[in-house]
């Protein structure tokens, strides 16, 4: 039976934590940013986590589960 591969769209969007969390960037922080304000833009900048309820399907994609 051949390997499982993992998906590469998700192998680039998103990093395991040292506490086995999942790591992600915020959308809407490409283009068309003059009519987002200074505050919605800096807070896009940061980090987030992984929704509890989507942890499942993104673990599957990066063959972790």
């Amino acid at each position: 039976m051949p390997k499982m591969k993992t998906n590469s769209g998700a192998k680039k969007r998103f990093t395991l934590t040292g506490s086995g969390k999942i790591k992600r960037k915020h959308a809407f922080k490409r283009h068309i940013l003059t009519k987002k304000t200074t505050k919605q833009k800096r807070n896009l900048t940061h980090d987030t986590l992984v929704h509890p309820s989507d942890v499942n399907n993104v673990m599957h994609m990066l063959r972790l589960k």
